[in-house]
């Protein structure tokens, strides 16, 4: 078994959970439940008609943060790359917000009068963050994507409007590029505020659930911004050069 690649096509779906549970959300963004019994991850990917190379290909960069097939990552089409990062927006949001808001809230409960105002300063922090995230995944998920997606069908069908020319001019994927705020620096601040500066609390528990769900949402958006930034934005700007040299050859 290569140690980069300990996931292959015939190994058991199970022991991917064994092996690392933190994958347990990447499966489920994939819209696979669980009671595998013996299946291969080959099997269930069949099953739940899964492209399997794309899957392994996100699951072993996931376990192994040195490991990033992004040639292979970018040989797969614009639609089944965005379908995955629509699924983890929606995790983000659905999900993980929740979860930490949901120990802020307990930490609230269960502070002392002393420290209510400091988890409040914490509680606020988070709120903007929550502001800002939703604000950069609603931008990608209602104007990057479709606009990628449009790329690709019009060089599918041959069919290039000068709309859509006129929109790779004037606003090319570099433009997003340069705007892709770094939402992994916020939220090592939010971490930052509870280590380094939040006093002693009673609720060291809830605390510790915190940091926990912050670093592994943190850990998530990392993988997650590796996809964007080195496979889809380089697979976009080679779709929108594609368009450009055909429209002149018109």
């Amino acid at each position: 078994m290569n140690k980069n690649l300990p996931f292959a096509s015939q190994t058991k779906m199970a022991d991917v959970i064994h092996l690392d549970y933190r994958l347990i959300p990447i499966i489920g963004r994939f819209g696979i439940d669980y009671g595998f019994n013996n299946k291969t991850v080959f099997e269930v990917c069949e099953k739940n008609d899964i492209n399997v190379w794309f899957f392994l290909a996100i699951i072993n960069s996931y376990h192994n943060p040195k490991y990033f097939p992004e040639k292979q990552l970018q040989n797969f089409s614009v639609q089944l790359i965005i379908q995955y990062l629509s699924r983890t927006h929606a995790y983000y949001l659905n999900n993980k917000v929740p979860d930490i808001e949901r120990c802020i809230d307990e930490m609230k409960k269960q502070s002392t009068d002393a420290n209510y105002q400091n988890i409040k300063l914490l509680s606020n922090f988070f709120d903007q963050y929550k502001v800002e995230l939703k604000k950069h995944l609603d931008r990608e998920d209602y104007t990057v994507f479709p606009y990628v997606l449009s790329l690709e069908k019009a060089l599918e069908s041959n069919q290039i409007s000068e709309e859509l020319i006129e929109k790779i001019n004037r606003q090319p994927i570099e433009e997003y590029e340069r705007s892709h705020e770094n939402m992994e620096v916020k939220l090592s601040d939010l971490k930052n505020l509870i280590i380094r500066h939040l006093p002693p609390l009673l609720c060291k528990d809830t605390c510790q659930k915190l940091l926990t769900e912050l670093f592994r949402l943190e850990a998530d958006l990392e993988n997650h911004s590796r996809i964007e930034d080195n496979v889809l934005i380089p697979k976009v700007k080679l779709l929108e050069q594609k368009i450009l040299e055909t429209s002149d050859t018109k």
